[in-house]
């Protein structure tokens, strides 16, 4: 499309509009991205127009001008959606893939702007500071160079690939948008090379012209197995130049500082994935699925680390070495380097090699050694560098072969490791039918207690639980083949067992029970996720009652792990009572843990929406309670957030610099200790807002059919996002709904509502005294745990839109009662809005965040005219009981898409 203005994501940091929408100064930096923009645009509407022709694209521009004059006049917005309804029927979907196409390209665009000038998410200017400036903090306070050393060098934060959220965008497109964003790159460089310049704006156009012609949608949803290739793609293709690029750059702040680097094995980020382990209300996840997926990843890290070593044993022809090196190398010879990288190549083959063959059905001879473990992996490489190092040649060692070394760190021998979670009803089962076979009565039907007293004796005890032929239910059978995995597996191969609706000290046992009654030894932590509201008001609790026995101290080591859950907590209790719930339960672990001298690790299961827990992971982290972030971080990266964050070289290095200094400085700088005047205006904060929140969405009888009927949420089952399904169970209402879905759906109509309804009523009511105005200001600015949530409630009600929500409800309810309630939840919504702004002291959302403000307002006209076409096609099919034609159906999917592209998240 042809003369489209700029913009930016939510967490983008910087952008403008076009001449005739007031943009914000003109520098270089936003000149660069507003030429990719126009660049990229002109291209699409080129390409249109050679597909259907120069009217259809005047067509487009006719809607986004209507878009844009009706976000200033409610008569042009009326003559939008008349044009929209009255659109012929095959015009639906090229209407809707040119306005989600742009949107994409768009969204490329500012992701290279931001890796390529360093900028990356977060909400307030200034609030992300260089790792070298905060080692400058740090020094002042009194941390030396060594120790800061050892204390990042001891750190392990784990950022773990999930791929159940609704990532709208197909691979095949993220592959061809990756092209795009590489040719954008070398135009930038090529402003003096006529042949050059022209020859990369072919390819452009070209790669244009490509996703033009790729359908947006899916013909069926990804396998468990597909979604782990994709989430190995982005090692390969970006994480994998990434991770020696960041430890290049912390080596030279640390060598200006303590005068020496890392140690050679320090990994303080490292990958863990859910692609292929996750079972929790997934039954495509399955033993059969996890053992593929632990062998693609050994496959594919085996055949990056065998092309890493290959180019090392070209490079590494020296003569010079030690006595050590030559004695590996089997003696005398003139280039020992490559003699000990030749004989690691062909293990390396040999370790793909059988896991191809394995995968195939075939058997493996083991006659070839292979290279099985991290540590047989790093010694020869490792070996090779301290031989360099001795020699004098520490430019050499410390060049790719210690770039090769630091993959070795954060990958090991299969990339990432693979976390298992299911739900603590399954192993319930597995009990259940056990001891009934057993004739020991009905583990499902016993107490708390006498469950703990069985699982412990078990524990102690030296024999055989499980009979070896066992006439198990094909359920349990599952259950027994996944803990058969774990038992073979080499531990370094998988992550955490993750216990999902785990309430009981029972609910570990049983899992610790399990490893060991079918694997021999309890060799993954285990980490229970606590979701519910009232899960985790018990959450200290039943970590405490675990630590008490000393059956189970002497399976940890003296470390614990929890998962605290922030999707279901929110949708459960509303967000502002879960975000309270989940602050106190960390605070509360914390203490457990200390008291009982136990190292633990909390496992933030964040999504990328509001909703879900998401924002930017800066402020995120510095907001958590002090004290529990001690080194030691886990965390989710969901769906489309890998992509943002992780899928260009250059924005992975900024966002790992984020993630380590965020947790560095949590660690020694940890924020204040809320005064108890705080914590009880936040106790009575979230009791309102959970109290709202539940009468509405769990008492109102009009609000069920109100979701169902605006949302377009029985369509999402249409649309092939990922290999879960949207419910738990097939059957039941809203409380059977995932989060993911759930926060799909209130998105796509621009209401929000899961991020803030029951907040609106708890803050006004405070705020209407002069007493609960000041605290609530001094808790803004005082208290980094409050004035991050307000901060994420600003964002989200920037991106709200009552009277989009409006229109769906003009042309899909008829219905008096669910008229009457989306009418109260839009003053409710409009209602926060003014409250929040007299909190601020603002007159407007974003008042001192205009960049981002702008960045909404831009893509506002591109995000419209899927609203209309949405709850037009909505309409239709449910008019005609879904028997719209194959192109309605796939319209109906990209606007879906379009809109998610256009405000960043999904789910």
């Amino acid at each position: 499309m042809q003369h489209v203005s700029s913009s930016v994501p939510e967490d983008g940091a910087s952008g403008e509009a076009s001449n005739n929408d007031n943009a914000l100064e003109d520098n270089v930096l936003h000149a660069s991205l507003r030429e990719h923009v126009r660049l990229l645009g002109d291209s699409l509407g080129h390409t249109i127009a050679d597909d259907l022709g120069p009217e259809f694209v005047d067509q487009i521009e006719k809607i986004r001008a209507l878009a844009k004059q009706g976000r200033k006049d409610a008569s042009a917005r009326a003559e939008l959606i008349d044009y929209l309804r009255t659109l012929p029927e095959e015009r639906m979907l090229p209407v809707t893939r040119a306005f989600n196409q742009f949107l994409n390209l768009a969204n490329l665009a500012e992701q290279h702007y931001r890796g390529r000038f360093r900028r990356v998410e977060d909400y307030r200017p200034g609030t992300q500071p260089r790792l070298d400036d905060l080692l400058e903090r740090l020094t002042q306070a009194g941390h030396d160079g060594d120790a800061l050393i050892e204390r990042i060098a001891s750190m392990r934060i784990e950022l773990v690939m999930t791929a159940h959220p609704t990532e709208v965008v197909r691979r095949t497109l993220i592959r061809k948008y990756d092209a795009i964003n590489g040719c954008l790159g070398e135009l930038s460089g090529s402003e003096e090379h006529p042949e050059r310049l022209e020859q990369l704006q072919g390819r452009l156009n070209e790669l244009v012209s490509q996703a033009w012609h790729t359908s947006e949608i899916r013909a069926e949803r990804p396998t468990p197995v597909d979604e782990a290739r994709w989430g190995l793609a982005v090692i390969e293709q970006s994480l994998w130049q990434a991770v020696p690029t960041f430890y290049r750059e912390l080596d030279q702040l640390l060598l200006s500082r303590a005068g020496r680097r890392l140690p050679l094995d320090a990994a303080p980020i490292r990958f863990a994935s859910w692609m292929g382990g996750d079972r929790d209300g997934n039954p495509n996840v399955t033993s059969a699925v996890t053992r593929e997926v632990l062998l693609l990843e050994r496959h594919r890290a085996a055949e990056s680390f065998r092309r890493d070593v290959e180019q090392l044993r070209l490079e590494l022809s020296m003569w010079k070495a030690t006595p050590e090196l030559i004695e590996l190398a089997g003696g005398p010879c003139p280039e020992p380097y490559r003699r000990v990288l030749s004989d690691l190549e062909q293990r390396l083959a040999a370790t793909r090699d059988k896991a191809q063959m394995i995968w195939e059905g075939h058997g493996w001879s083991g006659e070839r050694p292979t290279v099985e473990t991290r540590e047989a992996l790093q010694a020869p490489l490792e070996a090779c560098y301290h031989s360099l190092m001795a020699c004098g040649l520490d430019v050499i060692a410390n060049g790719a072969l210690l770039d090769t070394l630091r993959r070795v760190a954060c990958f090991g021998t299969t990339m990432t490791r693979l976390d298992i979670r299911q739900e603590s009803t399954r192993h319930t089962q597995v009990f259940e039918e056990l001891t009934q076979y057993l004739g020991l009565g009905n583990y499902g039907e016993w107490d708390e207690a006498i469950r703990r007293d069985f699982l412990l004796r078990e524990l102690s005890s030296p024999r055989p639980l499980i009979p070896s032929q066992w006439p198990c239910s094909d359920d349990v059978r599952e259950v027994l083949d996944t803990f058969a995995i774990i038992g073979s597996e080499y531990s370094e191969a998988l992550g955490s067992y993750v216990i999902s609706m785990a309430g009981q000290a029972s609910d570990v046992l049983a899992v610790a029970l399990l490893m060991k009654a079918v694997g021999g030894r309890v060799s993954l932590p285990i980490s229970p996720l606590f979701e519910t509201l009232d899960d985790l008001d018990r959450a200290g609790h039943v970590i405490n009652d675990l630590l008490a026995m000393p059956t189970y101290r002497s399976l940890i080591d003296a470390r614990q792990e929890v998962m605290i859950g922030y999707s279901d907590s929110a949708k459960d209790a509303g967000q502002l009572a879960a975000a309270w719930a989940q602050y106190r339960a960390q605070e509360r672990l914390v203490e457990v843990c200390h008291e009982h001298d136990v190292t633990l690790t909390l496992f933030h299961g964040r999504g990328g929406t509001v909703g879900r827990g998401g924002g930017p992971a800066h402020a995120a982290i510095l907001s958590q309670p002090p004290g529990s972030v001690q080194g030691s971080l886990r965390v989710t990266e969901q769906g489309e957030m890998i992509r943002f964050k992780f899928g260009q070289p250059r924005i992975a290095v900024r966002s790992m610099e984020i993630y380590l200094s965020a947790v560095l400085e949590a660690t020694l700088l940890p924020p204040i200790e809320p005064k108890q005047e705080w914590r009880e205006e936040m106790d009575h904060l979230a009791r309102r807002a959970h109290e709202v929140y539940s009468g509405i969405v769990r008492e109102d009888p009009a609000f069920v059919p109100y979701f169902r009927a605006v949302t377009p949420e029985t369509a999402l089952s249409g649309l092939p996002l990922g290999s879960r399904p949207a419910k738990r169970r097939a059957t039941g209402g809203v409380e059977t709904l995932r989060a993911i879905p759930w926060i799909f759906a209130w998105t796509q109509t621009r209401l929000m509502l899961p991020a803030w309804l029951g907040s609106d009523a708890a803050f006004a009511e405070r705020s209407d005294s002069a007493e609960g105005m000041a605290r609530l200001r001094e808790m803004m600015n005082e208290w980094p745990f409050f004035g991050t949530f307000l901060d994420m409630l600003e964002m989200l009600l920037a991106k709200a839109d009552a009277e989009i929500n409006a229109y769906y409800e003009e042309r899909l309810i008829d219905d008096e009662k669910s008229r009457a309630l989306g009418t109260s939840l839009r003053e409710r919504l409009e209602g926060l809005e003014q409250t929040l702004l007299n909190i601020r002291g603002q007159r407007q959302l974003l008042e001192h965040a205009p960049l981002i403000r702008q960045a909404v307002d831009v893509r506002n006209p591109y995000i419209d005219p899927l609203h209309g076409l949405q709850a037009e096609l909505l309409y239709r099919s449910r008019q005609l009981e879904g028997d719209i034609s194959p192109d309605l159906q796939r319209a109906l999917m990209v606007t879906m898409a379009g809109i998610s592209a256009g405000l960043r998240n999904t789910g």
